[in-house]
């Protein structure tokens, strides 16, 4: 059997790792592989360049399918900027589902100023963007996804309304 494997998607800042964390609050067998965590393994002086970006996102795709289909459930922590990354994993994980956290950039880039907790992410994401680096939504595309299956406005719905929204999705997927 299969482990349930959702891809949290959504620009730097709309709450992703957040949202993660409440998830795994309520279902602690939940696995999470957040891709700033990974990228410091594999690329400890990132570049973010396009050929780095797809080495690890193919990475965290072979993961999550790898321990889903062990019987595990993930979540998938990434911007996953790029539409082809989310659906390779559509493609090769049977029990996937997108969860697109919609938010505008400009409060995702109040929110990240202010963030204690990153996670790995890197700090002044959006100040780096401004000057140049590949930052999604302002150097390179962010694109959202088609058809996700829950899109949740973190600019509108507190944590606590996600998670309800959330829990409500697992619980139809896990059991029924």
């Amino acid at each position: 059997m299969n482990g349930l494997v959702l891809w949290i998607t959504g620009l730097p800042g709309s709450g992703k790792s957040t949202i993660a964390d409440e998830i795994k609050k309520s279902y602690p067998d939940f696995v999470i592989l957040r891709m700033d965590e990974l990228r410091k393994i594999m690329t400890p002086e990132p570049s973010y360049s396009e050929s780095e970006r797809d080495m690890v996102y193919r990475s965290i795709v072979y993961t999550a399918k790898i321990l889903s289909g062990l019987g595990h459930n993930v979540i998938i922590d990434a911007t996953g900027n790029l539409r082809r990354w989310r659906e390779l994993a559509r493609q090769l994980i049977p029990n996937f589902a997108e969860i697109y956290l919609k938010c505008p950039l400009e409060i995702c880039s109040e929110r990240e100023m202010s963030r204690k907790d990153t996670h790995g992410a890197p700090k002044d994401i959006y100040k780096k963007g401004s000057a140049g680096w590949p930052v999604p939504g302002v150097q390179v595309p962010y694109e959202e996804p088609p058809n996700p299956e829950i899109i949740i406005d973190t600019d509108k719905l507190s944590i606590k309304d996600a998670l309800s929204i959330m829990q409500k999705f697992i619980k139809v997927r896990l059991y029924g």
